[in-house]
């Protein structure tokens, strides 16, 4: 594994860390990751690839190992981050691949700046608005109050007489994950109804123009199904790759078949322009 980086961006509200890894040489990937995630979810899928392209992995604001403000976060920002980045490593010809919040990230970019490949894998940013009934139950975790804890707490030997303890603790190291990371807090105060999904993509991905691979696992109830048949059917030169056995976990447990499709549609050696 190659040594993470850090470096200063520049933009309009602050300067900010970013985290990164810079492996390989030959056609930029540059690696986006998901929610609550960081860099390191596309371990497998580098070490398949590191061997033919230049593989750098981002953090992205607010996550891994890059700068965490207490500020509100939104899709925009997100973009201008990577943006920022890409302009002061003076990243050419790149493919871009996301994975869910990543994916998203990734759609948004290719909408505002040249790409050569997009690859999104189980991506988000498609307005759903029975997501918000989905996750209710996931609202007592965002509040900040200890009354919570303590109601967890109680309830921990019952969900143990029930088989459910597990559950409950998992709940518990979720809320505190959530509340302990701004961005991620953000994110989730802020898209609890539907007439918050202000900065979805799905009204203009008919906009990108790059080769894209989206890749969904038939098995993800993160991210369902016919959000990335939107992507695909809406991306004028996007086709849909969809893995059988495959959840939302897609970088960590299906790093081949990933690494694969990259490596059938992304040359391993930049074009260049004569001059």
């Amino acid at each position: 594994m190659s040594e993470k980086n850090t470096t200063l961006l520049q933009m309009s509200d602050a300067t900010y860390t970013a985290a990164y890894e810079d492996q390989g040489s030959g056609s930029v990937l540059l690696f986006l990751h998901g929610f609550l995630g960081s860099s390191a979810c596309w371990e497998t899928v580098i070490a398949d690839v590191a061997d033919q392209y230049r593989c750098v992995r981002l953090d992205l604001l607010g996550f891994g190992d890059s700068s965490k403000p207490a500020i509100r976060y939104d899709i925009d920002r997100l973009v201008r981050f990577v943006h920022a980045f890409v302009q002061q490593q003076n990243l050419q010809s790149i493919t871009l691949v996301g994975h869910s919040l990543g994916g998203w990230v990734a759609a948004a970019y290719a909408l505002r700046y040249p790409l050569q490949n997009l690859v999104l894998v189980a991506p988000a940013g498609i307005r759903d608005d029975s997501f918000c009934g989905r996750y209710n139950y996931l609202r007592p975790l965002l509040w900040r109050t200890p009354v919570v804890d303590w109601g967890i707490g109680l309830t921990l030997p019952l969900m143990q007489l029930m088989g459910q303890r597990d559950a409950l603790e998992y709940f518990w190291e979720v809320r505190r994950r959530i509340l302990s990371n701004p961005a991620a807090y953000s994110f989730l105060v802020n898209r609890l109804r539907p007439e918050d999904a202000i900065d979805t993509v799905e009204k203009e991905i008919h906009q990108i123009t790059v080769p894209t691979c989206v890749i969904a696992g038939a098995l993800d109830e993160t991210i369902p199904l016919w959000h990335c048949e939107t992507y695909a059917d809406r991306i004028p030169q996007a086709e849909l790759i969809v893995l059988p056995q495959a959840a939302h976990d897609l970088p960590q447990n299906h790093g081949g078949a990933i690494a694969q499709q990259i490596r059938h549609r992304v040359p391993a050696i930049a074009s260049t322009t004569p001059s």
